[in-house]
């Protein structure tokens, strides 16, 4: 043992007198580094005292100086292997290069020419190398004796390895253990002449390697193995199938595992074996919508290990304790699981790259992310010289004078006392970053003496509740007092769990506190019992809240701006995450990251799972109407801009859905043939609020199907072939079906498909001759009207241009204008007489005289008025750049354009407010009579007969 400055010196002379036969070309170096890692490293010493040929071929050949290129090592070993002929032979063989290899990687890591990266990744490097090789000899020798392991359908299968912590996310330190999960694909048995279950042959192979891999024999181990985190533990089979696995974690599984399996990683079987395992865990991992749970778990779990490393006297274990390693991957891991199920960028397994992108997707600040890596680097490269000196598994500050010098020395401290202060400083920084993730964001105090934590328990005589509510700014103290004790004693309250209840305690008096500082806490706080009942029974979202201040206060002002907020929050609960990123839920997406945010959703999903398809297309529209809604209400997005959002999900959620119908009916049908297009042949055309950009929270979709068409007898190209026309017609049934079924999220979106030609009489899906000749010799002025709104929304592009020159065509036709101007006047007021709900109390926003109507019909008229002579009438179909244009082309008198723009705007802001507060379109008689009378006053003038 090399234990104090004299002895080494007295080893190293006698060293010396080996080294000098070498012929070193840079001994002098060379014995300069020697003495540095021997007096780090008594695993090197004894081992190179012991035998001298690891390190002389190290040395001689040059790679204690260099970095391995990626395969150099899994080459090495494969060569090593050369020729092994039985166990015995390779368990020597597997533990005299793993000594070569720890003897090149300590020697590169203290004297500082490998990078902790560099150690980190050769360790992992030689742990999957190791493993791989022992299991190929292995399997060789175990189907040598009872066969290749087949599935029932004859296919050879293999053991598929997961690596996990350290292992998995490629962190191994010096003396890791290597955690490991055994699976298979499939059961079956072996084809050998005496046939054994596979799952018997799997288990009597994982045994061999983990021996192979572990037993100590007079050469050591290779690497220590762990399997206590496979399902069940130490209780559960060493090997399970892969229905097994997914079985497992889909029913039993607790908590903890979803943390442990952040850094899962398939180190061995084929690529599609990796690839189907990995899919399988990903959903148990990260989740679209979140379980808060998970950071009271996490808590829980420090919170234990801190106890128990301070009953056993641990408080010096850089790994477990204060300000830890642990702590450092708890803030990262956790976070992940918060967030990783809805960006897939967090779906990484090293602890510094999990880092990196939290700070980058602003989840972390840089501050805080450097402070934790700068520390993590610190810690680790400790335990690594902690390590190094025995090639012991330990995570404990030496206690000892001689190994805390060693220590600080080998951490390039000029004594122990500088060492220890650094590593307080990183330890204490780590600890505050945990504190500000883990703590309760709300004080959880034994005995709360809060008034309104008084009030929620029925503690304070009825005065004191009523002199509370009062104090909060609640102006029907008994009303507010009636729901409170109402929920409080509703069967949905008594039957919680002690848990859930002890959160929902919690939580009341916050959320009351909040509600008091919104404009009608009243309307308020009666709004938020309605979701609260919703979502009661369900502890994960009183966690959320909890958990996120920021979250609680999001809520409660959303619930006082809108009804139509909390209805769609307690009817989809769900939605309350997006309540997490004020950043993500003020700013609602355009196009391109709707559609990546939709593809990346229903990337996730089997491609025949039809219901949970339509569960993600619900999700991602919701979800996004919410957050347009929240921008809205905040006034972080003008009112016109709230319709181009609308529109926008709209759109890109009818682009998926046509995807998935036309991969569901090719898959069964084949593609339609002899089609006039070199694309799919169909579009979806969208007309009314849709076509018009002009979309709100509840509108219906207003559509038109058209194919580009095929000759009478065109078939598809399928096994199962079927006519075109029966192909489109299912194909748009397939469409109105995934929009409209109800599904536990609800409807998607209402489909309005009465502006086809012959309406609801005619075919679901038209060619676009058809719809061309329908629009020239029977269509009725009011359909010209519609056809003003009408636009390609998704489909054939080529489909897309030749209904856009029909469009235009229709719309410039020369037409006599007194006759248009009766037709369209007539129209309106069948329209008005049928629907117009106003009265001498209220005004009907939309049908009323003065309303949203006239302006629409006053613009429609006038597209078909004057597009014969102004082509570029027919570039826009929404109303308000029509207005525009026709402002510009000057066919309306004077300032008419523009003020019947600002009349519009001011219309549909209050139908939008409205339709949040799921009230009707009805203003009181005295509520925008400017407007109003601006507009019919336009209407008399624009639209009275003439002569």
């Amino acid at each position: 043992m090399v234990h104090g400055n004299t002895r080494l010196n007295d080893l190293l002379t006698e060293w010396n007198e080996r080294e000098q036969e070498w012929n070193l070309p840079d001994a002098a170096r060379f014995s300069q580094e020697l003495k540095q890692v021997w007096a780090c490293s008594d695993y090197v010493a004894r081992n190179s005292l012991r035998d001298d040929a690891p390190l002389k071929s190290l040395a001689t050949e040059g790679s204690l100086d260099r970095c391995y290129e990626a395969g150099a090592l899994d080459a090495q070993l494969a060569a090593a292997l050369e020729g092994v002929v039985d166990e015995d032979d390779l368990n020597s063989r597997l533990r005299q290069f793993r000594k070569r290899q720890m003897i090149r990687i300590i020697w590169r890591d203290i004297t500082a020419k490998a990078p902790l990266a560099e150690t980190l990744e050769d360790l992992t490097e030689l742990a999957d190398s190791a493993t791989r090789h022992a299991l190929r000899h292995l399997f060789a020798w175990a189907t040598e004796k009872s066969g290749v392991p087949r599935n029932r359908e004859g296919e050879p299968q293999e053991l598929v390895i997961l690596g996990m912590g350290k292992l998995g996310a490629r962190e191994l330190n010096l003396s890791s253990d290597i955690d490991l999960i055994f699976a298979f694909p499939e059961h079956g048995e072996t084809d050998g002449q005496r046939a054994v279950p596979n799952e018997q042959f799997f288990t009597q192979l994982g045994r061999k390697l983990i021996n192979s891999l572990g037993q100590q024999t007079f050469h050591g181990f290779v690497f220590r193995v762990d399997m206590r985190l496979r399902p069940f533990g130490d209780a559960g089979p060493l090997v399970l199938s892969f229905d097994a696995l997914e079985n497992y974690y889909q029913s039993h599984a607790r908590e903890w595992e979803r943390y442990a399996m952040i850094k899962a990683r398939a180190i061995t079987g084929s690529e599609s074996s990796r690839q189907q395992i990995n899919q399988m865990l990903r959903p148990f991992v990260y989740r679209r919508y979140i379980d808060f749970g998970v950071i009271e778990a996490i808590r829980d779990m420090k919170r234990r290990i801190q106890q128990e490393m301070h009953h056993k006297g641990m408080d010096a274990n850089i790994k477990l304790g204060r300000g830890g390693i642990r702590e450092i991957e708890f803030i990262g891991q956790a976070l992940q699981l918060v967030h990783g199920g809805r960006d897939p960028d967090l779906q990484v397994r090293p602890i510094l790259d999990v880092l990196q992108v939290l700070t980058g997707k602003d989840f972390l600040p840089l501050a805080a992310v450097n402070e934790l890596t700068a520390a993590y680097q610190f810690l680790r490269l400790s335990e690594n010289r902690i390590q190094a000196w025995k090639d012991e598994q330990t995570h404990l500050l030496p206690a000892d004078e001689a190994g805390q010098e060693r220590l600080a020395n080998s951490m390039s401290f000029a004594s122990w006392a500088a060492y220890e202060t650094a590593l307080e400083a990183h330890r204490d920084r780590v600890e505050q970053h945990f504190q500000q993730v883990f703590s309760t964001p709300h004080m959880e105090q034994e005995s709360p003496e809060g008034p309104l934590h008084q009030v929620w328990q029925g503690e304070q005589a009825s005065e004191a509740d009523l002199a509370a509510f009062a104090h909060c700014g609640f102006t029907d103290q008994q009303q507010a007092l009636r729901q409170i004790s109402a929920f409080r004693e509703s069967s949905s309250c008594r039957l919680l769990s002690p848990q859930a209840r002890s959160k929902l305690d919690q939580l009341m008096p916050l959320l009351l506190e909040a509600t008091s500082a919104v404009g009608d806490p009243d309307l308020t706080l009666k709004r938020l019992i309605k979701l609260l009942r919703a979502i009661v029974r369900r502890t994960s979202y009183l966690e959320l809240l909890l958990e996120n201040p920021l979250a609680l206060s999001q809520l409660v002002r959303l619930s006082s701006e809108s009804s139509w907020v909390v209805n769609q929050l307690a009817h989809h609960p769900l939605l309350l995450d997006e309540l997490l990123d004020p950043r993500r839920l003020y700013s609602p997406l355009h196009r391109e990251d709707l559609d990546a945010e939709l593809s990346q959703l229903l990337s996730q999903v089997d491609g025949d799972d039809l219901e949970q398809q339509m569960e993600r297309l619900r999700q991602f529209a919701d979800g996004n109407r919410l957050r347009t809604a929240a921008a809205d209400l905040t006034g972080a997005i003008p009112v016109m801009v709230v319709s181009d959002y609308l529109t926008e999900i709209a759109e890109v959620t009818l682009q998926h859905v046509l995807e998935l119908a036309w991969n569901h009916l090719t898959e069964r049908h084949g593609v339609p043939r002899e089609m006039d297009s070199e694309e799919t042949g169909f579009m979806i055309i969208g007309y009314g609020k849709l076509g018009g950009i002009e979309l709100g929270y509840g509108s219906d979709l207003d559509m038109v199907f058209l194919h580009s068409g095929y000759p009478a007898t065109a078939m598809t190209d399928g096994d199962k072939q079927v006519a075109n026309d029966v192909f489109f017609a299912r194909l748009g049934q397939r469409i109105i079906h995934l929009l409209t079924t109800r599904t536990p999220s609800g409807v998607l979106y209402e489909a309005d498909m009465r502006l086809r030609p012959n309406g609801n009489s005619g075919m679901l899906v038209s060619s676009l001759d058809a719809f061309d000749r329908y629009q020239q010799e029977h269509a009725w002025t009011w359909e010209h009207q519609a056809l003003v709104r009408a636009r390609p929304i998704t489909g054939d592009v080529l489909l897309e241009a030749r209904f856009s020159a029909v469009r235009n065509q229709i719309l410039s036709q020369q037409r006599e204008p007194e006759a248009l101007r009766q037709d369209v006047v007539d129209m309106r007021e069948k329209m008005r007489d049928a629907m117009d709900k106003s009265d001498d109390t209220v005004f009907d926003l939309k049908q009323g005289a003065g309303g949203i109507a006239d302006i629409e019909f006053m613009v429609q008229y006038a597209v078909l008025r004057w597009s014969h002579q102004y082509p570029e009438l027919t570039s826009w179909t929404d109303n308000v750049r029509l207005l525009e244009t026709l402002g510009s082309i000057r066919v309306l008198q004077g300032e008419w354009a523009n003020q019947l723009s600002d009349a519009y705007r001011a219309l549909r802001s209050a139908y939008h407010r409205a339709a949040l507060q799921e009230q009707p379109g009805l203003v009181p008689t005295e509520e925008l009579l400017q407007e109003r009378a601006l507009v019919k006053d336009i209407w008399t003038a624009l639209m009275r007969p003439s002569g």
